[in-house]
């Protein structure tokens, strides 16, 4: 077989959209990161690879590995934890529990998504690894696992310390992961209060500025230290999309209201889900090496839809990538190729491409044709040289 190459087809898709431009979103927030979940369309991107101070917003990775436990078996919503006077005696945002209390599982979730318990979260951590040092080397070892690039752990709640940091992206990728992996406990992220036992009067209400102005918001954290600034990971739903924001280093708690609001207005007026292509059609054909058929169609698995702009540009550009040529056998719905869509002012999006149909190995006929014409090319690129 020849030396394989990695070839590129660029087509221009022509969408009768208008021709005004889309105005860039100006954020306040010292770093934004904001993702149509629907379509995997990044809209925004400010600093978002940068670590930084997480504060409570990070409390979303020790629900993460909560869920995963309910997931696992290893605990039920049931499931009753000690309260240690270690976890007793944090400070900051509290569900105020005490060392006589056993709350449930489903309690402690409640506890640090509504009052954003530190008190919850070091139960938590002792209970699933014994200490809230191990349960940091797990948060560790599980984000390098689902992805989180940017990411350390010093502890379960956010508390500050210099080795605990988040990048906004790795906050986003994180959100989403719980949107989608665990459906079924993602609906307490919506809870407007959660009074643990009647204790604490006026500590009992959802700090997410969002759930209560009617915009479709469910979710999911906020977060604040000195050092971070006011942040929030937001999500909304409104008809058909889903949209993940995260936003970090605003002044007040008036300003993290206002800018997610402003965030949320504009990811779903200044953008429209289009489908552009169904599921089997054809975007590109590749050379097969060795088939029964000497070409293969390179089509979309399902519906593409893509986010563009409401009132963006009238075209946008799709590049095909694939190994060629491609070695049969080919199955129907093998991968063999991706698709990079740009559009102006947004992050590029990259869809898989599959065979359209099978490709058999050829036979003696159509190899002895290959071998002769791969045989034809070495004699002439060397009779060029002479």
């Amino acid at each position: 077989m020849p030396s394989l190459l990695r070839s590129c087809v660029t087509a221009l898709l022509l969408l009768a959209v208008p021709s005004t431009a889309l105005a860039a979103f100006e954020t306040r927030a010292r770093a934004a990161y904001v993702v149509d979940q629907t379509t995997g369309t990044i809209l925004m991107t400010k600093n978002a690879q940068e670590s930084l101070p997480p504060a409570s917003m990070s409390k979303l990775m020790t629900l993460n590995m909560l869920f995963e436990a309910l997931r696992d078996g290893r605990v039920t919503l049931d499931t009753r934890f000690s309260v240690s006077p270690r976890a007793k005696a944090m400070g900051g945002s509290s569900m105020f529990l005490n060392t006589t209390d056993r709350p449930t599982v489903e309690e402690l979730i409640k506890g640090i998504i509504v009052q954003s318990g530190n008190d919850a979260c070091v139960t938590v951590a002792e209970g699933l690894a014994g200490t809230e040092d191990g349960f940091a080397r797990l948060m560790n070892e599980r984000g390098k696992a689902i992805g989180l690039k940017n990411s350390t752990f010093a502890n379960a709640s956010g508390w500050p310390n210099p080795n605990h940091r988040m990048s906004m992206e790795d906050l986003g990728i994180l959100a989403v992961r719980l949107i989608t992996e665990f459906p079924e406990y993602y609906g307490y992220f919506g809870l407007t209060e959660f009074p643990y036992d009647g204790r604490v009067p006026n500590n009992h209400l959802n700090r997410n500025p969002l759930l209560r102005l009617g915009i479709g918001a469910d979710g999911l954290k906020t977060g604040h230290t000195n050092e971070a600034g006011y942040g929030l990971v937001g999500s909304a739903v409104q008809g058909n999309r889903r949209i993940v924001f995260v936003i970090t280093g605003l002044e007040s708690e008036v300003d993290r209201a206002q800018e997610a609001e402003r965030i949320a207005n504009w990811a779903f007026r200044q953008f429209v889900q289009k489908t552009v292509a169904t599921k089997g059609t054809r975007m590109a054909e590749a050379p097969v090496w060795m088939g029964a058929d000497t070409r293969v169609g390179l089509v979309v698995p399902d519906d593409l839809s893509v986010l563009m702009p409401a009132v963006g540009a009238a075209a946008m550009s799709a590049e095909i990538t694939y190994e060629s040529p491609i070695k049969a056998p080919i199955t129907a719905g093998d991968q063999l190729a991706t698709m990079t869509i740009t559009l102006p002012e947004l992050e590029p999006l990259t869809v898989p491409l599959v065979a359209e149909n099978d490709v058999t190995a050829g036979g003696f006929l159509p190899r002895l044709r290959t071998a002769t014409r791969v045989l034809l090319r070495q004699i002439s690129g060397a009779a060029a040289q002479l």
